[in-house]
C-alpha cells in the first residue's frame, strides 16, 4: 500500500492543454484490492439476507451459497482474463464493445451494470432503517436511507484512495461482526448447544432442485461486489498482475466466511424466526451464551451495509466516467475534478437516481432486481471472452511496470458461466414478475437515454466514438 498515494498519480492527460480533462490517480495496489474486493462481497447481503435463504430451504442455508460462490466463480474467470486485455474504467461495457462493436448493445450492459450497482446501494439504504438501526433508535425508514446516500457521496466525492481507505475501515469492523457470529457458533457447537442437525435440514414445498435454485438467486445478492472492482482497473498500479490474485483471494476468504456463519446462524436460530427477520444475525447474538451486546452488534451491522453502498456507488460512478470516456454518453458526465480527481458530475448523477430508488423500492425488490441485472450482464461477459480470444492482439497496451502477468480462463469456464447465468436470470429461480417488471422499466429508461444521446450527438460522431474505442483511442 503506498505511503504517499500522490506519488502514484500519473500526469493530466492533455498536460500542455489547461481545458484538458484529467486523468484518474493509479493509487489502488493489490492489497486495497484485496480488500476491496472483500469489503464488497461482505456487507449488506449477509448481514441481511440469510433468514430469505432460509426461507427457500429451510435449515441448509449453507447449499445455496455453496453454488452461488462455484458459479459466481466462473463468471470471476472470464472478468479476470478481460481486465488482463482492457484494464479500463468501463469494465463489462468495454468488453461488450470489444467483442460485438454494437453501440447499442454497449450501452445496454453498461447501463445494467449502473442500475445494479445504484439498485444494490438502495437496498443496502433501505436495510439500513430495518431491524439493526431499530436496535438503536427509531427513525423512519426513507427518512435514514437519505441521509445515508448523501454521506455515501460525501466520501465518494473526496477522492478515490481516500474512499478506499474509509472501505478498509468500514471492512474491518464488518468483519469483525462477523467473527463474533463465528465465535458465538465455536462455542455454542462445543458447549453441545444449538441443533447442528438443523443445518443439514433441507425443508421446501416442492421439489428440492427449485428451492436449492430460487435460495442460490437470493444468495447471489450476498455475494456480488467481486465485479465491482473491474471499474477500479484505471485506478490500479499494476491491473494485469494484482487483479487476478486480488479477485480469486477476495473470492476464497468471502466463501470461507460465508460457510461458516451460515451453519453458525442455522444451527442457534430456528428457521421459523430467520424467514420473518431483516437482522437474522442479530438473531444469534440475541440467543448466544457470549455476553455481547446486542446494540453494539446491530451499529457493526449497519456499517457492513454502510460498506456495500458506499462501494456500490464508486463502481456506479465510475461506470458513468467510463461510459462518458468511451463516447457512449454525453462527455460532460466524465468531468473530473481537478483538485480532487474524483468524477464528480458522475457522482452527482448516481446519487440522484439513488435518492429516487429508495423512495420507490422496498429492500428485497432492490435485491432481487440487482441479481438479476447483473445475471444478464454476467451472460455477455462470459460470451465476450469467447469471441476475444479470435482476435489475440485486440488488447490495450500495459501499464508501466505491469508487462507481465494476466491470465486465461480454461474454455469451459466462461461457457458454463453464460449458461448458468442464463438459467439464475429464468423465471425457473422462482423471481416474482415485478422484480422482471422493474428492471424491464430501468432498461427501458436506458433506452431512451440512449435514442436522445444519438439524436444530440449525431449517428456519425457516435460512430467515430465506437472507431476511437476499437482503436485504443487513449482519450
Amino acid at each position: 500500500m503506498a505511503t504517499d498515494p500522490a506519488a502514484a498519480e500519473p500526469a493530466p492527460r492533455g498536460d500542455d492543454d489547461s481545458t484538458a480533462e484529467p486523468a484518474l490517480r493509479r493509487t489502488v495496489g493489490r492489497r486495497m484490492l484485496l480488500v476491496f474486493v472483500v469489503g464488497d462481497i461482505l456487507g449488506a447481503g449477509i448481514y441481511a439476507l440469510t433468514g430469505k435463504v432460509a426461507a427457500e430451504v429451510g435449515g441448509a442455508i449453507w447449499i445455496p451459497f455453496v453454488v452461488a460462490f462455484a458459479l459466481a466463480a466462473l463468471t470471476a474467470t472470464a472478468y479476470a482474463e478481460l481486465v488482463s486485455r482492457y484494464p479500463r474504467a468501463a469494465g463489462a461495457a468495454v468488453y461488450a464493445q470489444r467483442a460485438f462493436g454494437r453501440p447499442f448493445v454497449t450501452f445496454l450492459v453498461a447501463f445494467a451494470v449502473l442500475m445494479s450497482g445504484i439498485t444494490s446501494a438502495s437496498a443496502a439504504a433501505r436495510a439500513f432503517g430495518g431491524d439493526y438501526l431499530a436496535e438503536l433508535v427509531t427513525v423512519p425508514t426513507l427518512v435514514a436511507a437519505w441521509a445515508f446516500v448523501l454521506l455515501v457521496a460525501v466520501v465518494n466525492a473526496i477522492g478515490i484512495s481516500e474512499s478506499v481507505r474509509v472501505n478498509l475501515v468500514l471492512t474491518a469492523v464488518e468483519v469483525t461482526g462477523l467473527l463474533v457470529v463465528l465465535a458465538i457458533g465455536v462455542r455454542a457447537f462445543l458447549a453441545g448447544e444449538g441443533d447442528p442437525s438443523r443445518a443439514m435440514t433441507l425443508t421446501t414445498d416442492g421439489p428440492a432442485w427449485v428451492a436449492v435454485l430460487g435460495g442460490t438467486a437470493l444468495a447471489f445478492y450476498a455475494l456480488l461486489g467481486f465485479e465491482d472492482s473491474v471499474n477500479l482497473a484505471e485506478e490500479c498500479r499494476a491491473p494485469r498482475r494484482d487483479f487476478p490474485r486480488a479477485l480469486f483471494g477476495g473470492i476464497a476468504i468471502t466463501g470461507v466466511i460465508y460457510l461458516a456463519v451460515a451453519f453458525t446462524t442455522s444451527m442457534l436460530v430456528d428457521t421459523a424466526t430467520l424467514r420473518e427477520s431483516s437482522g437474522p444475525l442479530l438473531e444469534v447474538v440475541r440467543v448466544a451464551g457470549l455476553a455481547f451486546p446486542p446494540w453494539l452488534f446491530a451499529l457493526i451491522a449497519l456499517v457492513a451495509v454502510s460498506n456495500t453502498a458506499l462501494i456500490n456507488m464508486i463502481m456506479a460512478s465510475r461506470v458513468v466516467y467510463g461510459m462518458s470516456r468511451e463516447g457512449i454518453v454525453p462527455a460532460w458526465l466524465g468531468r473530473v475534478d481537478r483538485r480532487r480527481r474524483t468524477p464528480w458530475v458522475a457522482i452527482a448523477f448516481t446519487t440522484a437516481v439513488a435518492l429516487t430508488l429508495v423512495s420507490t423500492g422496498d429492500l428485497s425488490g432492490l435485491a432481487d432486481t440487482t441479481v438479476l441485472l447483473l445475471l444478464l450482464v454476467f451472460a455477455v461477459v462470459n460470451v465476450s471472452v469467447l469471441v476475444l480470444r479470435r482476435r489475440p492482439d485486440d488488447a490495450d497496451a500495459p501499464v508501466d511496470g505491469d508487462e507481465r502477468g494476466g491470465f486465461r480462463a480454461p474454455t469451459w469456464a466462461p461457457v458454463l458461466g453464460a449458461v448458468v447465468s442464463l438459467v439464475l436470470a429464468s423465471p425457473l429461480s422462482g423471481r416474482s414478475a415485478d422484480v422482471y417488471a422493474r428492471a424491464g422499466v430501468l432498461l427501458a429508461v436506458g433506452v431512451v437515454l440512449y435514442v436522445v444521446n444519438r439524436l444530440l450527438v449525431g449517428p456519425a460522431r457516435q460512430a467515430d466514438a465506437v472507431a476511437a474505442t476499437a482503436h485504443h483511442d487513449p482519450r
